[in-house]
């Protein structure tokens, strides 16, 4: 069950019965194909259309300061969420979200990696009607950490503009009859600033209301798993 704190001082509980990863989600679409050619000399496989969009395992949506990982190669994403409490609009709860990869496992297939690790949620949520009138100033910005300190090195700085944006996302959830409570969808990310280790300890996820000066905000420690016997 997750559970969100709203700015009137309501809290909001459901059980998250969909989990979908959305990749490839830029709004420049010119600059997501670059991104793929790129991510293909690395081994990752290129998806069969863009935007993407691939189910995880529900239970991997979490509020969660801990995640666990069974070898180095793994890493977050900075993006926002949606939560749908029922099939209006106004049920429709915006999150932080960081979706931690299992970057080894991406090179044989983008949702396996995706199933291997949580999608982390904030524990607050704004209404998605609250602040659609200036969704695109939402900032995005994620943080790392070495050595068990706290995530201050900046890797991640972008707005919700560069993204496909949670109403683009609605109606394919309506389309596909998943408009509906239970219902959890992570945007797809970013790009990361040059020369930032990823393979960290810490990560810190924060959307920021440029308008209010409210913010949203995950984070957790990563924490090797012990090591196998075989």
């Amino acid at each position: 069950m997750l559970t969100f704190h709203l700015p009137d001082g309501r809290t909001e509980s459901v059980e998250p019965t969909v989990l979908l990863n959305a990749g490839y989600a830029g709004r420049n679409q010119a600059e997501v194909a670059h991104h793929i050619a790129e991510l293909a000399e690395l081994g990752v496989p290129a998806p069969t259309t863009t935007p993407s969009l691939y189910a995880v395992s529900p239970y991997l949506a979490q509020q969660t300061d801990i995640v666990s990982v069974q070898h180095g190669r793994t890493s977050g994403e900075a993006e926002w969420g949606i939560v749908l409490l029922g099939d209006r609009d106004e049920d429709v709860l915006l999150v932080a979200a960081c979706d931690h990869t299992d970057r080894e496992l991406e090179r044989h297939g983008v949702a396996w990696s995706k199933n291997a690790s949580p999608d982390v949620l904030s524990r607050k949520a704004w209404r998605l009607i609250d602040i659609a009138g200036h969704l695109d100033r939402i900032t995005m910005r994620a943080w790392v950490g070495h050595g068990g300190a706290g995530a201050d090195t900046l890797i991640q700085d972008g707005t919700v503009a560069d993204l496909l944006d949670p109403f683009y996302w609605l109606d394919v959830l309506a389309e596909r009859g998943l408009k509906t409570r239970g219902t959890v969808l992570i945007s797809g990310t970013i790009s990361m600033l040059p020369g930032v280790d990823q393979f960290v300890d810490t990560w810190r996820v924060e959307l920021g209301d440029p308008t209010t000066g409210d913010t949203l905000e995950c984070g957790y420690r990563v924490a090797p798993m012990p090591a196998p016997i075989g």
